[in-house]
């Protein structure tokens, strides 16, 4: 009807003239005719939309003046109507607002509980409120009466429409409620709409904006009227509906959301995610300056009360039993949400106040209350001291008021603070132990507060959990003496319950510490730490531990219920025996495996075998708990590299610590009951891992580089927050994973680490870093070096682990040293950069800073003697970014760094002389990354320039070339007694020759110093050798021994690299200058001569050695052939077994010492050097040519010789000839041939290697008997005790071995087939000594510790001394058999030895006491009878 520009009513009735003449003679007649015919057909309602059309071009047009008319005429409009009516303009003006709204609200089909307008709904009420606006502003609209009216619609508006009037300024929200008559309608609307808002929002995500905007201004407006902090307003407020209504929507809101906390599984996702977007609510950041700060901590605090007090239905008993399930990670996301939001607006302090004024006031929800324990404990680092307090203030109100209630709250909140692992609260054992277990405690104060205490965990143990009562068993109270009874009662009640559970106190394990509650942990995880434990000293020892067989008897239960399962898993059979088979044989051998159970193992082994090739199958179960760790990790890398609240980081890290937990439990491992303090297991030759375990160790690790380098990318280590440090503590907190965590660590440094590429290494070096921060919580490490060790490996501090896997041998260990120490250093120094000086060193690992002061030096001379600068941490962390191309550069970096130089000067962190030295000990110098005059340069700048003048304080020598020659010494013996990880962990043989040759260049310098004095000094070597030995007794223990005789092998290596002056001084004495042997004679007879394999000879090496060292020394003295023959003469009675060895060793000695006799002195020998020619001329005289055999002032002497070369005679056979030839006075030389050849016979017997042949000396030992015999000689005397008899043998037992020593009764009694009747009658202390040595054979195989080894293959057989026990029983046989036929003088001493024989064999001991008996009683009736002749 009308063209494109009849847009407005104006253009159109303008239009209308231009057709027809007007009929009406004034624009008067004409506007009351227009008047008249609106008067009868407008629609008010319909009018007020299209008003709105028709001003609204015009004002997109920019027409501002067409507008006047047209409001003017809208209102003109309402006035006339209103007058007609007899109605104010406003209210008309409302009501036809009203009836707008009510017919847009019901222009869909959605039912009216929709919140939300469809698009056309939207469009239309906003033309309504347009023309609402215009009214307005003309005061001619009644919001008073509109909100009255809006309530007497038929159907409740929709919310959205309330929201956009609240928007449109057109009425306030709580102007709105206030009007409604009804309260509980308004509440019920609201809640309605709100629900039906959050439901609409979670299943559609285009609504969810609006969604959210409505939300927050209704939330606003229910804490403005209803927590308002304002007085002048809150009196206004006080008695409207609106506050009641505000509180009652918000209370019913949030039952709508606990309601489904338990029912959470039951629910519909979509019904989950409502309530969830409802929680949008408690949002800090949604009120910002629109709600003070006061009145959002009272609407918190308000619903934090709630929530704790929430449905009271729970009993204390129930939370005791069920507490467990209400971990962090269990449960509901819709609480701990709720608990993280309201925590925003308290600090920590703050909260837990909260929560101790809900506990102290009001009837508490436990599940409610102890999840939001573990959701603080969780979510605040700082939250584990403030629950420290708190449990202190509950015990301390519980035993000053003797108030239950305090008690069962504190041991609550310990034990569910406790349930989140040791990285977020120390164990509960830890807490009891440190409340309850000392005599400070709060229950030793009187006699009332230990049984309060007592009756309480009595009221406890019907409903305890089974882990916890072993806790308070294992870990008592403090009771004083006269109190035991009240706990030896509690005690016995426990494991009554125990027994009750099915649970036995035996369970814990063969080494189990109760430091942790987790149900979980049961004996069978237990058992299977105890089985690798047990496995391992088997494997070191090669016999069943003790404490297997002590479980076996006293502890039935236990080993045959977890610990055989945990040993027999059925698995498939090596082809080659394994320790856990050899293992399992010993125990069935000995009768420790049923037959049945064994015959099942076997079964269920051979049936795997079959199944091998489907044995992927069994792992499947284990790939969705992963899969969905992966998960979380993801989820952790965003929150970490946003810069993410606190809270929901560590919420994160605390829901992938469930998931690990899940994952660990699918796997089987052993269990986190395992002691908090029991050490960590680990192969370093060859670290073992399960596949389960390496691949969640890998995603990890993995992740943790991940979640560095993406946070890395946007800011410096000091600015991405703690999410790093809290996830390894984490890690730290899964006692499970840290054997596999350092496992792989260890395999991916010390076996993997020159391969690594650069963001490898600085992701491990990071992670080092903060897993020496939590250090706290891993136990000290047990270092296996994969071989059989004689004593249990050391045990290692977490940084002394890292130093042993950051080894410096090679080229490329060296290089990734370097490199691995410089990335974590650096990070460190750039993590910890606002950390006080004293916190640095609290932190950092020693070990690290250490291997830098040693390598950084060593590979750039600019670090040598550098002077240190000031360097931004910024360029610190960049210079880590060019790791892999030039480590050297970014070393340096750091080296000049003031505030690295500064730790350099604390204790803990300067690298000693000593430390030095172990660390250069170990690089091998065809290895080296430095040339040999690079290394050369670097040695004499390190110990000359750095460490010689340096202070003792600070590590160094202070200028005493001494010490420093004792320093080098104890390190080469050190390092040589380190084992040797590159060798398979066999000890060194080779000393680093650079060291070497500067320890010769200080034996040369203090040679000359002493050849100044005028006095008699000795040199500092001996001294030094036998201060090692000082402290450590011989026999103690099998590993002392053999770390006695490696060290003392070592000491004679080192004597003969050095000048052999070191042995030899040189004295003056009555004004002539002598030679001083003494302390190489004491070092010889107290240490040295216990290294002798032939027990009566020292080593060709140290003999050789010697005598040139005489040669030499004896150049000081103007008669040196006088020296030398008093030297050699000393040795006679002070070092006879020089003289041995000089004998046994004379065909290769001779030619030495006479060429350079000859080039020295070219005079005939010293007198005594002939004489000992001669002794071994005549020796070989005698045997070929049948020459007499001279006699000879020292017998012993000559039989050496004789011995030596019979020995050396070669064909053998004419020795019994040769004995027959020497004469009659040759006793003492016969009976020495016997001593030497026994000690032959003995050094086969321990040292078959050694070439002598145990048979052969037998033979000749009983031939050398029987000439002994038949001359009718008085050889016992041999085997008298040198403290019992200072005879002419004593010298042969000094110049001895201890060892041969001891074993001379094993020699003894193999003479047996040689013992003849006569001897029993011509030699009265023959039966001493018989008996005497049968009980030191005895006491030998008893202690166990001298007994003759056999090789190592037969190790494991369990008749390894067989032989010994033979000659023990030939032995035995042999008393039984000649005592009775002793006669009565040969009885004289026994009784000295009666009681000692009654103790190890009280066969034997009968049978000698039946015949001393009756000796005693005879000669007292001849008593009795002289008595009466008198």
């Amino acid at each position: 009807m009308a063209g494109p520009g009849c847009g407005t009513w104006r253009s159109l009735l303008a239009g209308r003239a231009r057709k027809r003449k007007s009929a009406f003679e004034s624009g008067a007649e004409f506007q009351k005719a227009v008047l008249c015919l609106l008067d009868h057909h407008q629609n008010l309602n319909d009018f007020l939309l299209e008003v709105q059309d028709s001003v609204k071009p015009a004002g997109k047009d920019g027409a501002e003046h067409q507008e006047a008319p047209s409001e003017s005429f809208l209102v003109s409009v309402l006035q006339e109507q209103a007058s007609r009516s007899g109605v104010p303009t406003g209210i008309l003006a409302a009501q036809n607002a009203v009836n707008n709204i009510e017919q847009i609200c019901q222009a869909s089909a959605s039912p009216s509980t929709v919140p939300l307008l469809n698009l056309d709904q939207r469009e239309r009420l906003s033309s309504l409120l347009q023309s609402v606006k215009d009214l307005l502003a003309n005061n001619v609209f009644s919001r008073s009466f509109f909100c009255q009216e809006i309530w007497k619609m038929k159907d409740p508006p929709v919310l959205e429409a309330v929201w956009h009037l609240y928007r449109g300024d057109i009425i306030s929200l709580g102007q709105l409620l206030e009007s409604n008559p009804s309260a509980p309608a308004a509440v019920e609307w609201l809640c309605s709409c709100l629900r039906g808002l959050c439901e609409q929002a979670a299943e559609s995500s285009g609504d969810m904006e609006l969604a959210g905007h409505i939300l927050s201004d209704f939330a606003i407006m229910f804490l403005q009227n209803g927590f308002q902090q304002n007085l002048e307003l809150r009196m206004k407020l006080k008695f409207k509906k609106v506050v009641n209504i505000c509180h009652a929507v918000l209370q019913r809101m949030l039952t709508w959301v606990l309601d489904a906390v338990g029912k959470e599984k039951q629910e519909d996702v979509s019904k989950l995610q409502a309530r969830t977007f409802w929680l949008n609510v408690f949002g800090v950041s949604l009120y910002d300056s629109a709600v003070c700060l006061d009145s959002l901590q009272q609407f918190f605090r308000h619903t934090l009360i709630e929530v704790l007090t929430y449905n009271p239905l729970l009993k204390v008993s129930d939370a005791i039993q069920m507490q467990k399930e209400w971990s962090f990670t269990r449960t509901s996301s819709l609480l701990t949400t709720l608990y993280r939001k309201l925590f925003v607006a308290f600090s920590p302090k703050e909260s837990i106040c909260q929560l101790q004024q809900v506990l102290e006031t009001h009837e508490v929800n436990w599940q409610h209350v102890l999840s939001c324990v573990s959701t603080l404990a969780v979510c605040h680092a700082e939250a584990e001291q403030l629950f420290k307090d708190l449990l202190s203030h509950l015990l301390i109100k519980a035993f000053g008021n003797y108030d239950v209630e305090n008690m069962i709250t504190a041991f609550l909140i310990a034990r569910q603070a406790a349930l989140e692992g040791p990285a977020v609260f120390m164990p509960y054992s830890k807490w009891f132990k440190a409340s309850f277990g000392n005599a400070g405690s709060h229950h030793t104060r009187s006699k009332k507060a230990l049984i309060f205490l007592f009756e309480f965990l009595t009221e406890l143990v019907p409903f305890e959990p089974a882990q916890y009562l072993k806790v308070h068993i294992m870990y008592p109270p403090f009771v004083p003496t006269k109190y035991r009874s009240v706990l030896l009662e509690y005690t016995t009640l426990a494991k009554t319950r125990l027994d009750d559970l099915k649970v036995a106190i035996e369970d814990k394990g063969l080494c189990e510490d109760l430091s942790s509650t987790d149900e979980s942990v049961q004996p069978q995880g237990q058992a299977l730490h105890d089985v690798e434990k047990a496995l391992q000293v088997f494997e070191n020892t090669r016999k069943i531990p003790t404490s297997v067989m002590e479980a076996s008897i006293f502890r039935r239960r236990y080993y045959f219920s977890w610990f055989l399962p945990a040993l027999l898993r059925p698995r498939v059979l090596p082809e080659t025996s394994d320790v856990r088979m050899a293992f399992i044989d010993s125990l069935k051998r000995v009768d420790k495996i049923p037959s049945k159970l064994y015959s099942r193992y076997m079964q269920a082994c051979g049936a795997m075998k079959m199944l091998q090739d489907g044995t992927e199958v069994g792992t499947s179960h284990s790939k969705e708990p992963v899969e969905q760790l992966k998960v979380d990790l993801a989820e952790l890398r965003v929150l970490i590299v946003e810069q993410a609240k606190h809270e929901d980081v560590l919420a994160q890290i605390a829901v992938v610590s469930g998931k690990l937990a899940r994952v660990f439990c699918h796997s089987g491992d052993e269990s986190e009951a395992a002691a908090l303090h029991s050490p960590i297991q680990i192969d370093i030759s060859a670290p073992k891992l399960e596949a389960c375990h390496q691949s969640v160790v890998n995603l990890l690790l993995t992740s943790f580089c991940q979640n560095l380098m993406a946070a890395s990318y946007f800011n410096p280590p000091d600015r991405q927050g703690p999410g790093l440090s809290l996830f390894v503590k984490m890690m730290c907190g899964h006692r499970n994973l840290l054997p596999s965590l350092l496992g792989r660590l260890c395999q991916l440094i010390y076996h993997q680490g020159p391969s690594l590429n650069n963001a490898h290494i600085l992701g491990l070096a990071a992670f080092v870093v903060h897993l020496s921060e939590s250090r706290a919580l891993i136990p000290e490490v047990q270092v296996n070096f994969g071989i059989s060790q004689p004593v249990p490996a050391k045990l290692l501090s977490l940084a002394e682990f890292w130093n042993c896997l950051l080894e410096c041998r090679t080229e490329e260990s060296i290089a990734f040293c370097m490199r691995f120490c410089t990335a974590a250093v650096s990070y460190f120094m750039c993590k910890f950069s606002s950390c006080s000086h004293e916190d640095l060193c609290a932190l950092l690992p020693p070990s690290l800073v250490k291997k830098l002061q040693y390598l950084v030096p060593r590979l750039s001379l600019e670090a040598r003697g550098i002077l240190c600068k000031e360097a931004k941490t910024d360029l610190l962390w960049n210079s880590l970014s060019h790791l892999s191309l030039n480590y050297k550069r970014a070393s340096l970096c750091l080296w000049k760094q003031a505030r690295f130089q500064e730790l350099l000067k604390e204790k803990a962190f300067q690298l000693s002389f000593r430390e030095w030295l172990l660390l250069e000990l170990e690089v091998s110098s065809e290895k080296d990354i430095l040339s040999a005059s690079e290394r050369q340069d670097f040695h004499y700048w390190a110990i000359y320039q750095l460490y010689l003048p340096a202070p003792f304080a600070s590590g160094g020598c202070d200028g005493d070339l001494e010490k420093a020659f004792g320093i080098i010494i104890n390190a080469i013996l050190d390092s040589s007694q380190r084992l040797d990880l590159g060798t398979c962990g066999q000890s060194k043989t080779a000393v680093n020759p650079d060291i070497f040759c500067k320890l010769q260049e200080m034996v040369l310098e203090l040679g000359c110093r002493q050849s100044l004095l005028s006095a008699c000094t000795r040199h500092c070597l001996l001294k030094i050798l036998q201060e090692r030995l000082k402290g450590r007794k011989p026999g103690s223990a099998l590993g002392e021994q053999l770390w006695r005789q490696q060290e003392l092998l070592l000491h004679r290596r080192i004597l003969v690299g050095l000048p052999a002056s070191t042995l030899i001084m040189t004295c003056e004495k009555e004004r002539k200058t002598v030679l001083d042997c003494k302390d190489f004679f004491h070092f010889v007879n107290s240490e040295l001569k216990n290294v002798c394999s032939r027990g009566y000879a020292l080593s060709y090496d140290i003999t050789s050695h010697f005598f040139r060292g005489l040669l030499n020394a004896s150049l000081g003295c103007k008669k040196f052939a006088e020296a030398i023959n008093d030297v050699l003469t000393a040795c006679r009675t002070e070092c006879p077994i020089v003289l041995l060895s000089a004998a046994l060793w004379w065909p290769k000695l001779e030619p030495v010492l006479c060429s350079q006799w000859k080039r020295l002195f070219g005079v005939p020998l010293a007198g005594e050097l002939e004489r000992l020619r001669e002794l071994k001329s005549s020796a070989t005289s005698f045997l070929s040519s049948g020459v007499v055999f001279p006699p000879s002032e020292h017998p012993w002497i000559s039989a050496a010789f004789l011995h030596c070369a019979i020995q050396q005679q070669s064909p053998r056979g004419q020795e019994r000839g040769a004995l027959k030839r020497l004469g009659t006075d040759t006793e003492q030389l016969l009976v020495s041939l016997l001593f030497f050849s026994l000690m032959d016979l003995i050094s086969a017997k321990i040292a078959p290697k050694e070439g002598m042949d145990f048979q052969t000396s037998l033979e000749w030992s009983l031939e050398i008997l029987q000439c002994l015999e038949e001359r009718g000689a008085s050889w016992p005397l041999l085997f008298h005790s040198a403290k019992k008899d200072n005879g002419q043998y004593c010298v042969l037992r000094s110049a001895t071995s201890d060892h041969h020593i001891r074993l001379l009764p094993l020699a003894f009694y193999s003479l047996t087939p040689g013992f003849h009747q006569e001897l029993l009658t011509r030699e009265q202390t023959f039966l001493y000594v018989a008996l005497d040595f049968y009980i030191q054979l005895l006491q030998l195989f008893v202690e166990g510790k001298d007994l003759p080894q056999p090789e190592v293959s037969q190790s494991s057989d369990p008749t390894e001394h067989g032989d010994f026990l033979e000659v023990i029983s030939t032995a035995r046989r042999f008393l039984l058999g000649v005592i009775p036929q002793c006669p009565a003088q040969s009885f004289g001493n026994i009784q000295l030895l009666l009681a000692t024989c009654e103790e190890f064999d009280p066969e034997l001991g009968a049978t000698l006491f039946h015949i001393l008996r009756p000796s005693a009683t005879s000669a007292a009736m001849e008593l009795d009878e002289e008595l009466v002749l008198f």
